[in-house]
Parts: structure tokens; sequence; C-alpha cells
């Protein structure tokens, strides 16, 4: 595969992990209720720069043999780093009219901006013409609500407004293929749509099983292995703290007790692992598969 792809198999299940790109963020929008002097030492422990965090955006291609479905879409053409998908899924001999069914685990920009194709962008189409888009009824209720309450954001007001207006720009041209999620589903089989809120309000993990093989994929229930590590530790982009607390330490409770691999959008690429409880508290991130 070309670099910014990596192949596996969960059981019968083939999987892509698609590259569509990267950004940067400020450190304290992705800790903001860290301790300042333990947040510097994990930093300074790991090598990594104190100002910003490099963060990937991958998503996740799940072909089942019957199904073609895609897991996020990427941040479009929001920047110079991102936009990427559609290459990506081509150079794997996906086009874009292939997908059945793409699932959005919420509605971030990061998340729904390459579910549109933008190239007009007065008249914004789905970007993949043939698909269903699933994505939970608490999400599309929220995001395409007369008002969008976003105070609870740790971020700048200039993002919250970025984040509100890509939301209901991507999700407009959807409306004819949105299929809403009210609960814990199969999408089809052997992958399963799992509520998981905190992050947004209707925010989706997806779990594939296949031939006593799994894969959860958190979404952005954590969006950096120090999450793991320090569960209580929030996220700027989290719209209510503490239920995506609870809900990040409910889902890494289930992957070991069920011996997952896990996948999160945002960890470093190809962004498959697996967590171990450490004996401090917390879990240890393991890359690979």
């Amino acid at each position: 595969m070309p670099a910014g792809s990596h192949a596996f198999q969960v059981g019968s299940i083939r999987c892509t992990v698609l590259s569509d790109g990267y950004f940067r963020y400020p450190v304290s929008w992705f800790f903001p209720n860290a301790d300042p002097g333990e947040l510097s030492r994990e930093l300074e422990n790991r090598h990594l720069p104190h100002e910003s965090i490099l963060s990937p955006y991958t998503c996740l291609l799940v072909e089942t043999g019957r199904h073609v479905v895609l897991v996020d879409t990427g941040a479009g053409v929001s920047s110079s780093t991102t936009g990427a998908i559609v290459a990506r899924l081509e150079m794997a001999g996906i086009r874009p009219k292939d997908v059945d069914t793409v699932v959005l685990t919420h509605a971030h920009p990061d998340h729904v901006g390459g579910a549109i194709d933008a190239r007009n962008p007065r008249f914004p189409r789905p970007a993949f013409p043939n698909a269903i888009y699933m994505l939970s009824d608490l999400e599309w209720e929220f995001w395409t609500a007369a008002r969008t309450d976003l105070r609870a954001l740790r971020l700048p007001d200039d993002m919250k407004y970025e984040i509100d207006c890509t939301a209901r720009r991507c999700l407009t041209p959807l409306r004819l293929q949105v299929e809403p999620v009210e609960k814990e589903i199969d999408i089809v089989p052997g992958v399963r749509a799992i509520p998981a809120p905190g992050h947004t309000p209707g925010h989706l993990a997806v779990l594939l099983s296949s031939d006593g093989e799994q894969l959860l994929n958190l979404g952005d229930a954590a969006v950096h292995p120090l999450h793991l590590e320090h569960p209580e530790w929030g996220n700027g982009f989290d719209l209510a703290p503490e239920q995506a607390a609870a809900t990040r330490r409910a889902l890494l409770e289930r992957a070991v007790a069920e011996n997952m691999h896990l996948m999160a959008f945002h960890f470093p690429f190809p962004s498959v692992g697996r967590v171990a409880p450490r004996a401090g508290g917390g879990w240890e991130w393991m890359p690979g598969w």
C-alpha cells in the first residue's frame, strides 16, 4: 500500500486505515484541565513539543465482501495538509461510487469535511453518491437545530464558530441520504455502531467483529495516547467533559475485558493498537496490529 495507508484483517473483514493528513493544535486545546507541571513532564518524557500537538486524521475503510464502509471522511480541503481521502481510497482500489455506507462518528469538521464534494461551493453534493450516511439521531438534531450551544467547549470563540458552520455546511447536502442511528445497532454484518456520548451529544464508536477478532474504533473518545494514561484529562473539544471521561473509561474497560484491538482517529498513524492497564491507573497504549 502507498504511504498513508495500512491494510490488515479483522477475521474475514479487510480493513485499511487511510490518512487524510494532519493538523497542529495548541497543546492547551487537547489538555485544558491537565496539571501544567505534570503535562510538561509527560511531553518532555516523550520528546514532544510543549506548544503544539501534531494530530493525524485517520479514516477507516472496511470491506466485508458484500459492503464497502468508510468510517469518517476526514477534513476535506479545509487546509493545505488535508483533503486526501478520495485519493487514498482510489489508491486502495475504491472509487467514491463504490462506497455503500459512510459512518460519521460525529459532525466535527475533521470527520465530516470530506463527506461532501465541495468543488462547486454553491451547490455541494455528497462525495459518496451511492452511500447511506449514518450518524446518531442526537448528532443530527444537535447540529441542525436553529441554535447550537457550544459554550461548554474549552476553545476560542472563532473555533467554536468554525465547528458550527462546518457541521451545518456539510450535513445539509447529506439530508436525503442520512439514516439516523438511535441506539447500538449493526450497520452491516460485522460492523456495529455503539453510542459513546460526551465528546458530542451523539458521538459513536464503531465495533468490527469477525471470526473471533474485534477492533473498536474509538472515534474521538480519546484524541491522544495521554488521554489513556490520564483518562481524567479532558479534551477542549469535549462538549460534556465528565460524560466524555466516563465514556472513555467504559470503552477502554470493555476493550481490555474482551481482548480487542483499538483504533483512534487522532493517534499516531497507523492509529491502531491495544491497551493494557497501568499499575498507577489508566491504560498504556501499545501501537501495532
